[in-house]
């Protein structure tokens, strides 16, 4: 580190998350000594969110950078760290980070072995890699991992760029990932196969139309888990769900896309009737026949 705090960094990748995170932190003074830019999209964030960061080897930035941050594909993370251990290009006290989310500081062992301070730091956040995902950083959450000693460096970068970091355990690493993915991701498939039902109906501008009800739902939820859940499946509306099971035979038999959208709500339905028994907004008499409904055992 310099004499002034400001850090020399070398990123690999300069992909979205990569070229965000430099943008960021050059904005806080830091010095971007150089960026992996492999493929052209990976070029052209460079150009856009770095203006003036030379594209370099590896290698290259693994010997000059005081902070390597490692933005790759989680399945590269590791082969990439051990392949570099290997060339004993890690340095003592140099410090390593990565982003990946299913992943704590241990899978940077072997930088680690060669003298390298590892933590690990995970932006709870969808980019664009666009100068948009800059302000998303500010009150964003950041999961940092790393032994108790390295915390203090993972917490003050993270804030450092408006983030807040939120400690999070190596062990529940993969737990935490999954929740993320599992809320966002998945969210994004259920809206874009609602999007796509209202389009094949007739629905003017689907997204606009769904807006008000996701944005009320998402809201709703993450307030209160699912102790707002409304919907046929709450009321123990069979006969909605029914009909909707015979709509979505419908779709599929015009558009074998629809297929896999009954499915989805088959699955989520089955999950749903648990959580509304769960909180006892059916009886379990009636979530014996939802779940017949939904799982193909009644006749629809």
């Amino acid at each position: 580190m310099s004499s002034t705090g400001r850090l020399g960094i070398g990123i690999i990748s300069a992909g979205k998350v990569g070229a965000t995170l430099g943008n960021a932190l050059r904005g806080q003074g830091h010095a971007i000594i150089g960026a992996y830019a492999a493929s052209e999209d990976s070029q052209e964030r460079l150009a856009t969110l770095l203006p003036g960061v030379p594209a370099l080897e590896i290698t290259e930035i693994v010997e000059r950078a005081e902070l390597v941050l490692l933005a790759v594909p989680d399945d590269e993370l590791a082969p990439l760290v051990a392949g570099l251990a290997k060339l004993s290009a890690w340095q003592a006290g140099q410090i390593v980070i990565h982003t990946a989310g299913r992943y704590g500081a241990e899978v940077l062992a072997p930088a680690r072995a060669l003298g390298a301070l590892c933590l690990a730091i995970h932006p709870a956040m969808t980019f664009t890699g666009t100068s948009l995902d800059v302000a998303r950083l500010r009150g964003c959450p950041f999961a940092v991992t790393a032994p108790a000693s390295l915390q203090p460096i993972g917490q003050a970068l993270v804030a450092e760029i408006g983030g807040e970091p939120v400690i999070v355990a190596e062990a529940d690493r993969t737990a935490y990932h999954m929740a993320l993915s599992h809320g966002a991701n998945h969210s994004v498939t259920l809206i874009s196969q609602s999007l796509q039902i209202l389009e094949k109906i007739g629905i003017a501008n689907p997204g606009e139309y769904l807006r008000p009800l996701m944005q009320a739902a998402v809201e709703g939820a993450l307030q209160s888990g699912d102790a707002l859940l409304t919907g046929p499946i709450s009321r123990g509306d069979t006969g909605s769900v029914a009909a909707h099971l015979q709509a979505l035979q419908e779709l599929s038999e015009e558009d074998s896309s629809c297929v896999h959208t009954a499915a989805t709500y088959r699955t989520l339905g089955i999950a749903t009737v648990a959580r509304a028994a769960w909180r006892g907004k059916i009886s379990e008499s009636k979530a014996v026949e939802l779940l017949a409904l939904l799982t193909g055992e009644a006749a629809e």
